[in-house]
């Protein structure tokens, strides 16, 4: 599977105007590029607590289920990106209560790169709620993952735009 394609003009392009442009990438990849999704999506995520995430997991399968009706795969598949990331969130403060796993900043000949670097992982300090929040995340994103036409759309997508 190819990565996101960085070296388009994300600030100019409407992906809902030209959406053969758009790749799945790896994950959560281009969750805060691809646009009008990102404006209609980011509003609707929070996962500060339980509540709040069963709200937002809530209103990201309504739009979910918009994009689905109208067969907009971009939408469907940006509305995964919002849940997945829900979850990945949700889940670094629930094992992380700051929200950092290294200790000590990033080296600058390190900067942009993914992985650890060598640095340690900072210790776990557990948060309950904020694991309860990840959850409520997982369970919408595989709802998502597991619908037959996302599914169909998405290995075809795959197979012509990447």
């Amino acid at each position: 599977m190819r990565g996101l394609n960085y070296s388009l003009n994300f600030k100019k392009l409407n992906f809902r105007e030209r959406p053969e442009l758009y790749q799945v990438g790896l994950g959560e990849q281009g969750v805060l590029l691809v646009e009008p999704y990102k404006s209609e999506l980011l509003p609707l995520w929070r996962f500060k607590t339980p509540a709040v995430a069963h709200q937002s997991s809530r209103a990201l399968l309504e739009k979910f289920f918009q994009y689905h009706q109208e067969l907009d795969f971009v939408g469907m598949d940006m509305t995964r990106k919002f849940l997945q990331m829900g979850y990945t969130r949700s889940r670094r403060y629930a094992n992380h209560r700051s929200g950092k796993k290294y200790l000590g900043p990033v080296p600058a000949d390190k900067k942009g790169q993914s992985g650890s670097h060598g640095r340690s992982i900072l210790a776990r300090d557990v948060d309950n709620e904020k694991a309860e929040s990840a959850e409520i995340f997982r369970r919408a994103w595989k709802k998502v993952e597991a619908n037959a036409l996302y599914r169909e759309m998405k290995g075809e997508w795959k197979l012509w735009y990447g």
